[in-house]
């Protein structure tokens, strides 16, 4: 008997909870999947599956066995799907998500580029600062930003970003330059969507509350905002680059910069991840990594 008899049937039951609807999905009959299922226990000594007339239950070796046997099958799936897309041009859809002003500033002038190079995609790009769940609303990645938190998601680390702390040189002059954290009690820091702004100090992350008279939730207006020396802020690099290369404004507390953080593509199991979207992921990647 091949080593592989048996484990697709074994998995459409493992999958699907029933003999009958795997036997749909195989397109083979009901007795065929039991047959299978049956030689497979019998060479492997272990009992996959507990039958009742009511129900089929996966045993605790069966769900051992399911899991490696499912990665090899993504793996064989994953393998003919790089093999036809050697031939072939991404074509078809492709939905992503991505955060507001980092979608606009970085992401879509890159889908822009990638839809150009190959005009038989159709992509939706949703800009939105909400987390969507990409499984339920039939997304094929998302790029997020900062400390990921949905563990039930593949996650490939794009590009970094810093964070930070800048006052127009007009401020500076009026309300003398920020040494230490502590001396931001004296400043009129303007606020985000936080009440706190993350920094290090002796190896350790620390996040100082902060008080303003100007609370925004667009990075954008928090940068005009500085430049025209209301106050201070902190934010990533992406907004304050520019005003920071034309000197309109200067970066402060350098030596308490937080760690950087993350730009993440996200997306369901590899299982999911088709040719396209590899090849999108490694457009962002190459393209942030050359931006940063």
């Amino acid at each position: 008997m091949s080593n592989w008899e048996g484990v697709s049937e074994f998995v459409a039951v493992a999958e699907s909870g029933s003999f009958t609807a795997a036997g749909e999905r195989l397109g083979i009959s009901t007795a065929q999947v039991s047959r299978q299922i049956g030689a497979l226990e019998v060479r492997l000594s272990v009992k996959l599956f507990y039958r009742t007339t009511r129900k089929v239950t996966i045993t605790e070796s069966g769900q051992v066995y399911y899991n490696h046997c499912r990665q090899v099958l993504d793996g064989l799936m994953e393998a003919e799907r790089a093999v036809l897309d050697l031939e072939q041009s991404p074509k078809g859809k492709l939905n992503l998500t991505a955060p507001v002003t980092f979608g606009e500033n970085r992401i879509a002038p890159l889908i822009n580029d990638f839809v150009a190079c190959y005009p038989e995609l159709e992509v939706n790009l949703t800009l939105t600062n909400r987390i969507l769940d990409l499984v339920a609303e039939s997304y094929d990645l998302a790029i997020r930003l900062g400390q990921l938190e949905d563990s039930t998601m593949m996650a490939r680390r794009l590009a970094s970003r810093s964070h930070h702390v800048c006052a127009s040189p007009d401020y500076l002059a009026e309300h003398g330059r920020p040494n230490s954290l502590s001396d931001l009690d004296k400043h009129n820091c303007l606020l985000g969507t936080l009440d706190f702004w993350k920094f290090q100090e002796r190896g350790k992350l620390r996040h100082i509350r902060v008080s303003g008279n100007l609370r925004c939730n667009s990075g954008s207006s928090l940068v005009d905002a500085a430049i025209k020396g209301i106050g201070i802020i902190q934010l990533p690099d992406y907004y304050v680059q520019e005003a920071l290369a034309t000197g309109q404004l200067v970066s402060m507390l350098d030596a308490y910069r937080a760690p950087d953080e993350g730009i993440w593509a996200l997306y369901p199991h590899n299982r999911n991840l088709s040719p396209k979207v590899r090849l999108l992921v490694d457009h962002l990647s190459g393209a942030l990594g050359v931006q940063r």
